[in-house]
């Protein structure tokens, strides 16, 4: 079979009609054509259908990918055979086999390009827990490197000098660094901040620049709303130089004060004060129980100082203030249970009338100088 249609090859090549020569190379790009429609519906039907079974989506992806370029391969294949059936001078097939060889490797970087872009890089993407910005980032970086080796190679294939161009490359590429200094600090700042990830979009973060919600990141900066609603944007590379406190990612949150009773509080009254602020403390369902400390701390000026601290399981601002209010509602019913009074800063004056004191004084020495006038009359006598 192989050798008649060999035999039949031979024999049309030969045939000195051109009109048979160029019906010939027209079947074959006919041929081409209906391969192509039959791989595109049958074949890679049938391969779909097999890839779909399995676990992943990364053959499935691949499989899409290079559909179109593989159809485009199948039309310019039958297009080079029409080609050399009609047997142009050898110049002129040395440009289309070049031009044949190019087109292969245009294809093939169009797959590559495809997949870069396609459901398998967001699948890789998603199971390894990388942000989407990341992985958007990281596609169009390696999309240009595809476009400029295709173009390395291509210019390779039509006998240039690539060796000026990536030198022309690497030069205006320091340039561009050079002059772009802070662009590419964000930049890696921002790539930092998402592979890093200290905070994400809705958390409340603190820093020595801004306090409040991030509501955007980008690779250049990340705006904050901050609680009096004024948008504030943050190059990305000074979020990444400061100290960020994420207050969103809070396991708990915490309560820490000092209430002062009064001086003249009854040590049995203060001790049980103590003992019941702890144990409403530690039956509250809201209050984390690992933390709780109630204690006599310290003689105050004015005051004696019982240190409360406990953490709430919440650590949403609303409901924490209203597990905040209930206890401290619940620790006045104790005082006034027990009859304890909160202290105010106070100061006790104690003085004397200058006046009264200096007459006090002068009454005193009259007094001395009329027993020594009288003890002296006493003496003449």
């Amino acid at each position: 079979m192989f050798e008649s249609i060999q035999e039949t090859w031979d024999f049309l090549r030969d045939y000195d009609s051109t009109w048979v020569q160029l019906a010939v190379a027209a079947a074959i790009i006919v041929i081409a054509l209906l391969i192509r429609g039959l791989v595109t519906h049958i074949i890679f039907n049938i391969v779909l259908r097999v890839t779909s079974k399995t676990k992943t989506g990364v053959d499935s992806a691949i499989v899409l990918a290079y559909e179109g370029p593989f159809r485009t391969l199948i039309l310019i294949t039958g297009l080079y055979f029409a080609l050399v059936y009609l047997g142009l001078p050898v110049a002129v097939m040395d440009f289309i086999s070049t031009l044949f060889r190019s087109a292969i490797i245009i294809l093939i970087s169009a797959g590559i390009y495809n997949l870069a872009g396609g459901p398998a890089v967001t699948e890789i993407g998603v199971r390894l827990e990388v942000e989407k910005t990341v992985v958007g980032f990281v596609t169009k970086v390696f999309r240009f490197i595809i476009i400029a080796l295709t173009m390395t190679i291509i210019a390779q294939e039509w006998n240039y000098d690539v060796s000026g161009f990536i030198a022309g490359l690497g030069l205006g590429g320091l340039a561009f660094a050079l002059a772009a200094q802070d662009v590419a600090k964000n930049m890696f700042g921002g790539i930092i901040i998402l592979l890093d990830k200290p905070f994400a979009v809705g958390d409340w973060v603190m820093s020595p620049s801004v306090e409040g919600t991030v509501e955007e990141m980008s690779f250049r900066s990340t705006k904050v709303r901050t609680f009096a609603n004024a948008l504030v944007t943050v190059p990305n590379a000074v979020m990444t130089n400061e100290a960020i406190t994420n207050w969103t990612r809070m396991q708990k949150r915490r309560v820490s004060f000092h209430l002062g009773v009064t001086y003249t509080t009854p040590r049995e009254k203060l001790q049980t004060c103590v003992e019941r602020i702890q144990e409403l403390l530690e039956n509250n369902a809201e209050v984390h129980p690992d933390t709780i400390f109630v204690r006599f701390d310290q003689f105050n000026d004015s005051s004696l100082d019982i240190f409360i601290y406990y953490f709430t399981n919440t650590i949403v601002w609303g409901e924490f203030m209203a597990v905040k209010e209930e206890i401290n509602f619940k620790i006045m019913e104790i005082l006034e249970d027990e009859g304890v009074s909160v202290a105010f800063p106070s100061r006790s004056i104690y003085f004397e009338n200058q006046l009264k004191k200096a007459e006090r004084e002068a009454g005193r020495n009259v007094e001395s100088d009329q027993g020594q006038e009288n003890k002296e009359t006493e003496e003449k006598e």
